[in-house]
């Protein structure tokens, strides 16, 4: 703002102001006292008027009533300053969520990517600046145990210094689906063995209660041949 003002030889008048007289004053003036005062309240108007279209409209509610541009510039330069402190603070506690930020077991990489890029988001908009190499060097500092193998990978290959967030994550994200394969083919076996051990325990069910049925009725019919001797 101070560069466009300066580049239009206005920020003299935005920084300074100029002093209003009174109308008893003003009315002692000269001709040529009159026309410099009446071409700085046109220069201040046309400065005013500038500022005011750079603001949104809650900023702009906030120096509404101001009468001069060094006055509206005085109360932005107050709410400006009290923002940069609410910035600030902001930025700390961004910061703290950065660093502690961890994945959790129950997370899958899409949404641990997710929750970074959303804390570096918003520390971009704070004014951090943050680039990718310390995204990634986050990220595989902070995964779970289950990707301990290819991060040695990625460190061994010297890919931190050059691998970009999203190549990160589409490594990352291919190392999860082939575990989760292996896992589910680890399942699938296990319930197909089950399945057959249950036949296989079904079968000897059957043929132990088929076996005891024979051994009863041969029981019931030795008991009526002796019987019959008798």
């Amino acid at each position: 703002m101070k560069s466009l003002f300066g580049s239009q030889d206005l920020w003299e008048i935005v920084n300074d102001g100029y002093t209003e007289p009174t109308p008893d004053q003003e009315r002692g003036y000269n001709q040529n006292q009159k026309e410099a005062l009446r071409v700085t309240r046109r220069r201040d108007k046309k400065v005013l008027f500038q500022l005011y279209q750079t603001l949104d409209e809650v900023t702009f509610e906030r120096i509404v009533e101001a009468t001069s541009v060094k006055q509206a510039w005085d109360t932005l330069s107050i709410i400006f300053k009290g923002e940069e402190k609410v910035k600030r603070i902001r930025l700390q506690q961004l910061r703290r969520e950065f660093k502690v930020a961890t994945m959790k077991e129950t997370e899958n990489i899409f949404n641990y990517f997710s929750r970074i890029l959303v804390i570096v988001n918003q520390l971009k908009r704070n004014g951090e600046k943050i680039d990718d190499v310390r995204v990634v060097e986050k990220i595989l500092r902070s995964l779970t145990l289950r990707f301990e193998h290819i991060i040695v990978a990625i460190e061994e290959a010297n890919d931190v210094d050059t691998l970009s967030i999203n190549a990160l994550m589409g490594k990352l994200q291919v190392h999860e689906q082939k575990k989760q394969n292996k896992i589910e083919v680890a399942n699938t076996e296990q319930i197909l063995q089950s399945k057959v051990e249950a036949k296989d325990q079904k079968g000897k069910d059957q043929g132990q209660s088929q076996a005891f049925r024979d051994a009863s009725s041969n029981i019931r019919g030795g008991g009526n041949n002796y019987r019959g001797h008798g």
